[in-house]
């Protein structure tokens, strides 16, 4: 099973990519990272918020949500709350910042691409899941609209942290499962990009927290090493499901 296999520090979780999983949207992708699980969906409008109207520009928005039985215990549907979590509210919006400055709005036209992810199964890792995910359903929407030269810039997502508790992988660590996040002492999340036709991977976001203590900078540097080093591999591996 995955995330049950003992994996090198630098590793990845076993991950795969399947399109066109929703009928009915533009784009879709279900993208599997170890038992992280995000259903990502982009639907293209032929319109854009009031406020925008007249500009020629386009919007990219995303929403984000975990299904009740993603974890282990049953969480409620936010819907029947009446109001969304700070944390939904905080990922949906790194989720939109992460993809809004891959996409050229000015090509986009006058047209809103909504990207919605939602997580069937949760063991670490959602957000950067959901981004790597949605950057790929953004790109068959676009294609499928004869759009694709809007795509500028190339996305993912990974998290790192350093561990050093637990019975399994310590030190700096890759793509943390659930367990391994828990347990670390510093946990980051990185967003990277590159551009579309190849060249060097830049910084898009960098989350980085102390939770058990503060760290060096040193560590710090090791864990954006890590990190770009598998938003790399992500990158390869996305590449290879659009083409």
């Amino acid at each position: 099973m995955e995330g049950v296999l003992m994996r090198g520090n630098g590793d990845l979780r076993g991950l795969e990519f399947e399109t066109g999983v929703q009928l009915h949207a533009a784009g879709s992708c279900l993208v599997k990272l170890g038992r992280t699980h995000v259903l990502c969906s982009a639907s293209l409008e032929e319109k854009v918020p009031g406020w925008m109207k007249g500009r020629g520009t386009g919007w990219l928005t995303a929403e984000y949500g975990m299904l009740p039985a993603a974890t282990n215990t049953r969480s409620d549907r936010e819907a029947a709350r009446g109001k969304q979590q700070g944390r939904t509210v905080e990922i949906q919006r790194l989720i939109g910042r992460s993809l809004r400055q891959a996409i050229d709005l000015a090509a986009l036209g006058e047209r809103t691409l909504t990207v919605d992810c939602d997580v069937l199964n949760a063991d670490g890792g959602t957000r950067c899941a959901a981004i790597t995910g949605a950057w790929v359903a953004v790109a068959l929407a676009l294609k499928a609209r004869g759009l694709e030269a809007a795509v500028v810039r190339q996305v993912a997502a990974v998290s790192a942290g350093v561990v050093e508790a637990g019975e399994g992988r310590r030190g700096v660590v890759l793509d943390l499962e659930y367990e391994e996040d828990h347990l670390a002492a510093v946990d980051c999340n990185l967003v990277a990009a590159r551009p579309a036709g190849g060249g060097e991977l830049l910084l898009v976001e960098l989350q980085g927290t102390g939770e058990g203590r503060p760290f060096s900078r040193s560590e710090a540097d090791a864990l954006v090493d890590l990190g770009l080093a598998g938003c790399a591999a992500l990158m390869e591996a996305q590449r290879a499901v659009l083409a």
